[in-house]
């Protein structure tokens, strides 16, 4: 279905030039806080109707606050027929923990 990626292993591969779609499934007032940039917002909610503004032959990272809306948001993206998915392992929140201390946390 899906698997996990750490916030380590995501800044290395972006480093590495991986063609990564960053998916943040978070509400805007979440994003107003802090978010990864590049990433593409579609909140959960919406997501069942947007579906068509994603590749379903890219890799997507699914990111939230701390990682259970976007294993949502990834399980349904399997249930679409999107195979290479993925889940920030502890959302923004490990990301800013691990990669990036400056990131604003709530």
């Amino acid at each position: 279905m899906f698997q996990s990626i750490s916030a380590i292993e995501l800044q290395r591969r972006l480093a590495e030039g991986a063609a990564l779609v960053l998916l943040d499934v978070r509400e805007p007032e979440e994003l107003e806080i802090c978010r990864i940039q590049g990433a593409v917002h579609i909140p959960l909610g919406d997501l069942g109707r947007r579906l068509h503004e994603l590749d379903s032959e890219a890799e997507i990272v699914c990111i939230c606050h701390h990682g259970r809306r976007s294993a949502m948001a990834a399980g349904l993206l399997a249930q679409a027929q999107f195979r290479r998915l993925l889940n920030l392992s502890g959302g923004v929140d490990a990301w800013a923990e691990d990669v990036d201390p400056e990131m604003a946390r709530y």
